[in-house]
């Protein structure tokens, strides 16, 4: 018993350090890589949100405890070399026409946006063959009370209509 709760809070911190260490260190980076030509549509189902505020520290929550959908109209368009455009993930990434990060290979797809303020962001990255998607938000980011919200999700792409 006690061992099946080290293993899970052993999972969430690596999961949680991995992604923070990973997001962070592209956070203030105009880095643009993009390597080819794309026009990917998904659909992404729910699977769990890590949530850090005032009231949850890193807490994990199932899809099945959020009031919360998947994806169903996740578009990525890639044009070589340096523009991506995002939409169904968020408004404030739908938005952004000039996305801080952008990195497109055959196997991933990483994107990151911050506003004018410095406040707030958003960062993502897709694994094209697993179909695996995180979604990072981030509030506050100059705060001690800074929030995170970690969103994973599991993607399939959508076939093309003939």
């Amino acid at each position: 018993m006690l061992g099946e709760i080290f293993f899970s809070l052993m999972n969430k911190y690596f999961v949680v350090t991995f992604c923070s260490l990973f997001f962070s260190n592209i956070l203030l980076a105009k880095d643009i890589n993009i390597k080819e030509n794309i026009d990917l549509k998904f659909t992404c189902d729910l699977e769990k949100k890590i949530i850090k505020n005032l009231e949850y520290n890193y807490q994990t929550f199932l899809a099945k405890d959020l009031d919360e959908n998947g994806l169903d109209q996740f578009e990525i368009k890639a044009l070589k070399p340096e523009k991506l455009f995002v939409t169904g993930l968020s408004l404030f990434l739908s938005k952004s026409e000039e996305l801080d990060v952008k990195v497109v290979n055959k196997d991933i797809i990483l994107f990151k946006s911050i506003d004018q303020e410095k406040k707030y962001s958003e960062s993502a990255i897709i694994d094209r063959n697993s179909g695996e998607l995180v979604h990072e938000i981030t509030k506050n980011i100059k705060s001690e009370n800074s929030e995170k919200e970690i969103t994973f999700y599991s993607c399939s792409k959508k076939k093309k209509k003939v």
